[in-house]
């Protein structure tokens, strides 16, 4: 599984790192509250003016043709109870414990992010995890 943050859409430190793990990758899945979430990030660049509304669509483009080639993993009651005790366990953020509790439903093989909290509750879960990270700087918010 892959939890493909907006460094998949936006070139940024990592970019290159996230691709080529998404070309090795034989299968993709990522949980459905991701779609918004990289809206919204996406949205706040354009404000922001770092992205074009060229860009945008394009990153939109290639977001909407990932999430057709992937498994769109569910927030099910089971989602919920995995990620209650996350929370529990970690200092993580709510969204973040319900991308790493649909990984743990879904069994996946390797789990990616660029959040250093996600990464440790991930690992500490049981997950095979990879930290695509920044160079200068940690990514806790």
């Amino acid at each position: 599984m892959i939890h493909h943050p907006a460094k998949r859409y936006v070139q940024e430190d990592g970019s290159e790192e996230m691709d080529s793990l998404l070309h090795h990758a034989s299968e993709l899945a990522l949980c459905i509250i991701l779609v918004p979430e990289i809206i919204s990030a996406l949205n706040r660049l354009q404000r922001e003016r770092v992205l074009t509304v060229t860009d945008y669509r394009e990153a939109k483009r290639q977001l909407l043709d990932d999430v057709r080639d992937a498994a769109v993993l569910q927030v099910t009651p089971a989602v919920i109870s995995r990620s209650l005790n996350l929370l529990e366990k970690n200092v993580l953020r709510a969204m973040d414990a319900i991308h790493v509790a649909c990984a743990l439903e879904w069994q996946a093989d390797l789990f990616v992010t660029s959040d250093r909290r996600q990464f440790e509750a991930a690992r500490n879960a049981g997950l095979h995890t990879e930290y695509i990270g920044y160079r200068d700087r940690d990514t806790h918010r």
